[in-house]
């Protein structure tokens, strides 16, 4: 069952002028990202929400938040700037020490196809659990990655004279490789192999196209259950399932029914592996496994 909360700082006509974008809870203590930029902390639940104010400074609108423990929090920037902090939002640490668009300028050279005098943001931003960050520029050409403790965000090419729609990561970790769909309903995995793990230093990455018709629709979402199952979903509530690690898919009908498209799909290991996908119109579904 579902429970509304209200935010009492907000009044309403504020609380219907912004969007909640992200929420991201660790125990009891949550925080929610909005926008226009908007940043709520609790430490009850939410049952009480405080406002963080955040500095009109900070490069990009901020586009992600997660919870790491008591006060502290780790946010992301669409210009990529990442920050974190250890007393509830009172104070941010960088964690980058340059913008992505700084970043890119300055090494206009490197041959990274579209990456020169770069203005615009990132988009579809993943974390891995050890703080590894990938993004794709916000006109598909070229994505990024980002590991703790390096100074700038490094730009990669995508190989494919295709716009990147949204990419991740394999099994949900960047050591074990990554996934880009592209438009026209294309899949690419680059998995690592042999234990050997994926060189983020790398501007190109050896993907292979997985088998999967789409009919051209697109997809937007890709998740792995375990070593060989494979979720993927997309436009017109389309669903594939790969019992193979993403080589060849097959289509699946749950959502065949329902009208609208999917934009999430995701397994929780840490809750018996429970999935959920995420579609238009408020749709949820839950994952069942097969039935005998």
């Amino acid at each position: 069952t579902w429970e509304p909360r209200s935010f009492s700082n907000l009044d309403a006509e504020e609380e219907i002028t912004y969007r909640f974008q992200t929420v991201s809870f660790d125990g009891g203590e949550g925080w929610v990202l909005g926008k226009p930029t908007l940043l709520l902390h609790t430490k009850d639940s939410g049952k009480s929400w405080e406002r963080i104010p955040l500095s009109p400074k900070l490069p990009g609108e901020p586009t992600g938040i997660l919870a790491k423990g008591p006060n502290q929090a780790e946010m992301i920037t669409s210009s990529g700037a990442v920050y974190t902090t250890e007393n509830a939002g009172r104070n941010w640490k960088a964690q980058v020490k340059e913008t992505i668009d700084a970043t890119l300028n300055r090494i206009s050279s490197s041959g990274v196809s579209g990456a020169s005098y770069f203005t615009g943001s990132i988009v579809n931003e993943q974390r891995d659990s050890q703080g590894a960050y990938i993004a794709v520029s916000s006109r598909g050409n070229f994505f990024l990655t980002w590991e703790p403790g390096q100074d700038f965000w490094i730009p990669h090419n995508r190989g494919t004279p295709r716009r990147i729609q949204n990419m991740g990561f394999v099994r949900g970790e960047i050591k074990n490789g990554l996934w880009m769909t592209l438009n026209g309903g294309k899949l690419l995995v680059s998995a690592a192999k042999d234990s050997s793990t994926i060189d983020l230093q790398s501007e190109e990455f050896p993907f292979e196209e997985a088998n999967i018709k789409t009919g051209g629709y697109g997809i937007t979402d890709v998740a792995w259950r375990n070593d060989d199952e494979v979720w993927a979903v997309g436009g017109s509530n389309t669903m594939y399932v790969s019992k193979d690690n993403g080589k060849n898919f097959q289509f699946d009908k749950s959502a065949n029914d329902i009208p609208g498209n999917l934009y999430n799909v995701k397994f929780f290991p840490d809750y018996g592996n429970a999935g959920w996908a995420l579609g238009s119109n408020g749709l949820l579904l839950q994952y069942v496994g097969e039935k005998a």
